[in-house]
């Protein structure tokens, strides 16, 4: 039986607003599933987008994802994502994570113990979208008495993002599903897919949890073309990743797992790019098959396919390019069939 995960496409704060409505008026009218707003530190906020493309659309998923607590506080999450729910009439999704660290730094905040910051911020954001009272005293975050002044829709969907194992078991034990990273191989998030559902079984929760994976897609009749859109794409995130890997031994795992590429080669590739070199030239099609749904159609299908069969509910991607809007329509004419 062919499992496949549902398409959404991910939108983040280098679009200005209207760009975004122009995506998800695309992926509403070729049939994709959601928007995945990513709320990258000191880019747009992805409030103005988000509510724009709102009431631009009429059945398309709206996901804030991600919140990080530690520049939005949770009584606050639930305010805005509350209402923005209203405005989509009850499409809203929200995803929380604790965000990069050297980022929160420079706002003057102590981001240490991430996990704490993450409990926390489910516990008071779960119980004021269903309407209670919270009474909360966390170590990290807190609310006193406090209840939201209108009714949420109850059932907003939270979902958590990391790769950490309690991270995950979290995700599995209070939440609705998990979020996993750009530059995460399939390998890589089939064992988070399994560790989230493992813990949601040992809590006696019902259905298996949502896993997204966010991840950039270049798809184009001429697989040539498509692999050196794809081999940009992920260029720009080899640097950075490599960099964040040195310092989190997951973070390496999340690299190297199942993809072929050797530790030397990827610190080597990683250099060269930062460098200045031509991520066509220097990635191979390992890279490409690691990172990107990437090809012709059918190819893009069939790599679909293995994130399905991994436990990947669904794949947000993003698109680039001149082209991004065809090729939206390309891909979902793929999966039509």
């Amino acid at each position: 039986m062919i499992t496949l995960p549902k398409i959404g496409i991910r939108l983040h704060g280098g679009m200005t607003a209207k760009r975004c409505v122009e995506f998800a008026k695309a992926a509403e009218a070729t049939g994709f599933a959601s928007v995945w707003f990513a709320e990258n530190a000191f880019a747009r906020g992805i409030l103005p987008a988000a509510a724009a493309c709102a009431a631009a659309t009429e059945r398309l998923q709206i996901s804030a994802g991600v919140f990080n607590p530690f520049s939005r506080h949770p009584v606050m999450m639930a305010m805005e994502v509350g209402a923005l729910d209203e405005l989509s009439n009850g499409r809203v999704a929200l995803a929380i994570g604790s965000g990069i660290a050297s980022a929160t730094a420079k706002l003057g905040i102590n981001p240490e113990k991430p996990l704490v910051a993450t409990r926390d911020t489910l516990t008071i954001v779960r119980g004021l979208l269903r309407g209670d009272e919270v009474e909360h005293a966390g170590a990290a975050f807190s609310a006193h008495k406090v209840k939201l002044e209108y009714a949420p829709r109850p059932d907003i969907p939270v979902f958590l993002a990391g790769r950490g194992s309690l991270t995950v078991k979290l995700a599995g034990e209070a939440a609705d599903g998990l979020i996993i990273s750009n530059m995460c191989s399939v390998a890589f998030a089939a064992q988070l897919a399994s560790l989230m559902r493992a813990s949601r079984g040992a809590c006696g929760r019902e259905g298996p949890g949502g896993v997204v994976q966010y991840m950039p897609c270049a798809v184009h009749t001429d697989r040539a073309v498509a692999l050196d859109i794809a081999k940009r794409a992920v260029g720009d995130m080899v640097p950075g990743f490599w960099a964040l890997g040195q310092k989190q031994s997951l973070a390496k795992d999340a690299l190297l797992a199942g993809t072929g590429i050797r530790e030397a080669e990827f610190a080597a590739a990683a250099a060269a790019i930062r460098a200045g070199g031509d991520p066509v030239r220097i990635l191979d099609e390992r890279y490409v098959a690691a990172f990107a749904l990437a090809g012709t159609p059918a190819e893009c299908l069939a790599a679909a396919e293995k994130y399905g069969q991994a436990g990947v509910t669904e794949l947000a991607l993003t698109f680039s390019g001149p082209t991004a809007l065809q090729d939206m329509h390309l891909l979902a004419g793929a999966f039509k069939r």
